[in-house]
């Protein structure tokens, strides 16, 4: 029977409370390191786009999308929507007084209405990540529809596949974990590869920001990037160590694994950037910490301390070559998510086939490890499928969008600010006030 009725274990409630926390304080702080990317006429659009992704979300979350995500299996394909449609069924038996008693639903030993809050920061903090795409250029209202209509169609059948195990919160479960069998522990392909692939793609129908590349695009504000991606560091040990759902001995080595890949990915992006252009920058150590972390999300369970290292390593330095393909390529992909996201997902799913070790806690070995092609090959088959669903589905909302309500702002909101032209806002009094007496002293 799902869900399973029983006391909840104190322990393990009471971690992932905190994990939960962690995880809805990344898409805040996601709009403070995209924030800090954009130029200061951009700045309150973009964090307005990362924070709309939290109510966007929720609300699709209650109503039907969690139990599409994680209601009773149909087909591998998707979760039956009326399952747990309201969230029904979910909410427990509190007694009188709002005591706690054993008839409690529960995913795992926790409370599944927690199971909920938490799954649903995942969604919330990926819908968010495509807004580093459209930076500039993107209608408000364009973004709000495409949100929801993105984490329905794209996002939520994708974590089923992955996220929906057997036996977790219904019999059967979604088609890459049941019967593939390939790892993805915290999202790189649910997250990272699909956002990136996502992103790639509504940044095309968009078209290039004006004046890309031609004029300079500096970020606005270096501090901001730096304080975000230490507050995403900071939930990411709730995302990655909280998908445990326990306090337990693998989540303090996924936990480790998490500090380790992103601490190296750091060191990577900045030798890369000192030998291929003379300076290491806060820029790229904070883009580097994020592709770090980036990459070991799916294989966090999979792999050694040392095996963090290796993940970390390679995405640091591929990713910080990856960015500067859209200049070769001519795609606008204004914040980077293609060659941070996208890339660093791709290398941290496909290095689980590589560098896995049964002596962590998923207990398969990679091709270094002696367990042969088996692990890899059904590592590569989630990242192509993934990221051609994502892309596809993504083409078609995006398409239909730009033909019915349009997808681009006024040519002159970017050009005087999009934050003015779309909010009525601007961040910042550049403005000295005029007139006036002014005594001075003596």
């Amino acid at each position: 029977m799902f869900p399973k009725i029983g006391p909840p274990d104190g322990a393990d409630t009471a971690w992932m409370l905190v994990a939960f926390a962690l995880v809805l304080l990344m898409t805040p702080a996601l709009g403070l390191f995209y924030g800090g990317m954009v130029r200061s006429k951009s700045v309150l659009n973009m964090m307005m786009m990362c924070l709309s992704a939290i109510p966007i979300v929720w609300i699709i979350w209650v109503v039907f999308g969690y139990s599409l995500a994680f209601g009773a299996d149909e087909g591998g394909v998707i979760g039956n929507p009326f399952t747990f449609a309201g969230l029904r069924g979910l909410f427990g038996d509190y007694g009188p007084a709002g005591a706690d008693t054993v008839h409690m639903p529960l995913v795992g030993d926790i409370p599944a209405v927690l199971f909920v809050a938490f799954q649903a920061g995942f969604a919330m903090v990926t819908v968010a990540l495509i807004a580093g795409a459209v930076a500039d250029r993107m209608r408000f209202v364009s973004w709000l529809i495409f949100a929801g209509l993105w984490a329905t169609l794209v996002y939520i059948p994708v974590a089923h596949w992955v996220f929906s195990a057997p036996g977790v919160t219904s019999e059967n479960g979604g088609w890459i974990v049941s019967h593939l069998k390939a790892i993805d522990f915290a999202g790189g392909t649910v997250v990272e590869i699909n956002s990136g692939a996502s992103a790639l793609v509504i940044a095309l129908l968009l078209g290039r920001r004006a004046g890309w590349p031609k004029d300079p695009m500096r970020p606005h504000n270096l501090p901001f990037v730096m304080l975000g991606a230490g507050l995403l560091w900071f939930g990411w040990f709730g995302f990655n160590a909280g998908s445990t759902l326990a306090a337990n001995g693998s989540a303090a080595l996924i936990a480790v694994n998490t500090l380790g890949a992103g601490a190296i990915s750091m060191v990577a992006w900045l030798v890369v950037e000192k030998v291929r252009h003379g300076r290491p920058t806060s820029f790229g150590a904070a883009s580097g910490v994020i592709a770090g972390l980036v990459a070991i999300t799916p294989s966090c369970s999979a792999v050694t301390p040392i095996g963090a290292l290796a993940v970390g390593a390679v995405a640091g330095a591929v990713s910080s070559y990856a960015i500067e393909l859209k200049y070769r390529w001519r795609y606008d992909d204004s914040l980077d998510v293609v060659g941070v996201h996208f890339v660093s997902g791709v290398v941290g799913t496909l290095m689980i086939g590589l560098v896995a070790s049964s002596s962590a806690p998923a207990g398969v070995d990679g091709l270094l490890y002696g367990g042969g092609f088996d692990q890899l090959w059904r590592q590569a088959v989630a990242v192509i499928v993934v990221c051609a669903y994502a892309a596809g589905v993504t083409a078609i909302i995006g398409l239909a969008l730009k033909y019915t309500i349009g997808l681009r702002a006024d040519r002159q909101h970017e050009m005087d600010g999009i934050d003015d032209g779309q909010h009525a806002e601007t961040a910042y009094d550049f403005h000295s006030p005029r007139g006036g007496r002014v005594d001075l002293p003596g």
